[in-house]
């Protein structure tokens, strides 16, 4: 049986999460429609534990570093930029764009902040506008943005071109992105954390075989190549020919495990590894880079 919502309290909840500010000079009232329409498309002081995290948000990497030294800055100047929210049914708003500046805003030990609060109908939308704010805001790596493009295409019923359309890019350039994921998973992994760069990528998906990809990925790591150097590493193996040793077997399951692997990637945010042999046992690898992301990976299980 679906929970019975209390009405005046969601009121009260919202009325109450919003402060007398010069950011907002009243206080909503009426009827719980009243108070979301109101709070619409206006700029509010909301404290920061009435916020709670994005559950679409592409972005899942967050360098404790980075936020650090943005918390100690906001500490001084306090949030200039607005984060952008919804208003809940439970009285409480969730993030669209802006988890970075909410996460240091908590280190800072803020006690509310600046958000711009969005009219959104349903989770629908909530997806799109998440995903496509992030993208155009916020510093997304490679891989993230390839995950979300995917997300966006599939969950929103999108075709390449009007992704392209969405976001004022080429159709190219999301294939070019869209086909990153196809790469192994351990190249994927140095993109998203930024060992190699997209030119790198790019340069070693022309190669045909796993080997080739993984070794030349190897001797960017071992030597530092340039983007220049490592193209013309590519081009030397692909015209020298695979060697009869470097061609790997076809699993007869690839096309399912990769697709597979597509789900689960795009629920956790990260590159998930899918092994398995030709018998269909395997594992499945979740990568993670320190244990504040691990438990981003169990919040999203849960």
């Amino acid at each position: 049986m679906a929970k019975k919502i209390d009405l005046d309290k969601m009121k009260s909840n919202l009325r109450g999460n919003i402060k007398r500010t010069s950011r907002v000079s009243f206080i909503p009232t009426g009827t719980p429609e009243k108070v979301v329409k109101e709070l619409a498309n206006t700029v509010a002081n909301i404290p920061v534990k009435a916020i709670e995290a994005n559950p679409f948000n592409p972005r899942t990497d967050f360098n404790e570093e980075a936020l650090k030294e943005l918390a100690t800055s906001l500490k001084v100047h306090g949030l200039v930029q607005p984060i952008t929210v919804r208003s809940m049914a439970t009285g409480k708003f969730q993030l669209i764009s802006g988890e970075r500046r909410w996460r240091a805003s908590q280190m800072a030990g803020l006690e509310e902040i600046p958000a711009y609060i969005r009219a959104v109908d349903n989770d629908q939308e909530m997806l799109e506008m998440a995903l496509v704010e992030n993208i155009q805001r916020e510093n997304l790596n490679p891989v993230e943005i390839a995950i979300t493009y995917k997300r966006l295409m599939r969950e929103c019923n999108l075709t390449h071109d009007d992704l392209a359309e969405r976001l004022g890019k080429g159709r190219t350039t999301i294939t070019h992105k869209m086909g990153l994921l196809e790469l192994p998973p351990d190249v994927v992994t140095a993109l998203r954390d930024r060992e190699i760069s997209e030119g790198h990528a790019k340069a070693i998906k022309g190669l045909e075989y796993i080997e080739e990809q993984l070794f030349v990925l190897s001797e960017i790591r071992k030597n530092d190549l340039s983007v220049r150097a490592t193209e013309k590493l590519a081009k030397g193996i692909k015209e020298r020919g695979p060697a009869k040793s470097k061609v790997k077997k076809t699993n007869p399951y690839a096309a399912d495990i990769r697709k597979i692997e597509d789900q689960i990637s795009e629920f956790f945010g990260v590159k998930v590894q899918v092994q398995s042999n030709e018998k269909g046992k395997g594992k499945v690898v979740i990568p993670f880079g320190n244990f504040r992301k691990l438990d981003d990976l169990m919040n999203r299980i849960k």
